[in-house]
């Protein structure tokens, strides 16, 4: 094990664990090798070894390989190109329909209309994601998360044949990377971490050094935005402005109603 400096003054611990965590990218371009059955299962494995609430595993994998249900799922994810591309696309579910039918068998009526039980699945499910995604990488594969298997949910459920209780969190595509596929800088350790309690007091300077790192990357390079404040002024196109620009708009705000359909009442 060897620790170095990283680019953010931080510590950085390194074995063959950690160089694989900190070199992840999302991957959009595929080669059309298919994947074997059973390295989609190992995956799958992999990540059923997660932690999960008590024990409960609540959530449930969809793989589906069929391209005409590839082509369907990538127009109703915003018609992204790689969810048709990569030979396989994981739908990654939260799953309180086994307990259902667990607590039915033995004479139980399960709760599970209330946020704690979704909250459980949910957290579950995005823990068995990451786990998934750190074995597929250490195969060399390659993996994208589809958060827009939520754009349609309905739909997806209809086309996944989901029952009751179980809802798609979120679309993985999986397969051999076509290319390179570059890791992006993340935010300073300082921004997220905080020791004893919550100590956001250096966040606009920590913010402010991780603009110009981001504006200096091929995503947000040549941009430019008008300085708030400042009638005039102009400034690189950073982190700030990009994410405050995605959260002052509302997100699909059906999943509410969807939730309730399929069973997630959220009391």
């Amino acid at each position: 094990m060897n620790d170095r400096i990283d680019h953010d003054n931080t510590l950085r611990t390194t074995n063959q664990v950690f160089e694989q965590i900190y070199q992840h990218a999302s991957v959009r371009r595929y080669r059309p090798d298919p994947l074997p059955r059973a390295t989609v299962e190992a995956i799958v494995a992999a990540g059923q070894r997660s932690s999960t609430s008590s024990n409960l595993q609540m959530f449930s994998v969809v793989a589906v390989t069929d391209p005409d249900r590839r082509a369907r799922l990538a127009e109703l994810c915003g018609a992204q190109a790689h969810i048709a591309q990569a030979p396989v696309f994981l739908a990654w579910c939260a799953d309180l329909s086994r307990l259902e039918r667990a607590s039915e068998l033995r004479g139980y009526t399960q709760v599970s209309q209330y946020t704690e039980n979704f909250l459980l699945a949910a957290v579950d499910t995005a823990i068995a994601m990451q786990t998934a995604t750190l074995a597929a990488e250490s195969l060399g594969l390659g993996m994208c998360y589809i958060g827009a298997i939520r754009n349609h949910p309905l739909h997806v459920i209809e086309l996944l044949e989901l029952p009751r209780l179980v809802f798609p969190i979120s679309g993985m595509t999986l397969g051999w990377p076509d290319g390179e596929h570059r890791t992006r800088p993340r935010l300073p350790l300082n921004a997220v971490l905080h020791w004893e309690r919550y100590d956001a007091s250096d966040e606009e300077a920590l913010l402010k050094v991780y603009d110009r790192v981001m504006a200096e990357t091929d995503i947000y390079a040549g941009r430019q935005v008008a300085v708030p404040g400042k009638e005039g002024e102009m400034e690189d196109y950073g982190w700030s402005e990009h994410s405050a620009r995605r959260v002052s708009e509302p997100k699909r705000v059906h999943l509410r109603a969807a939730l309730a359909q399929q069973g997630f009442v959220l009391k």
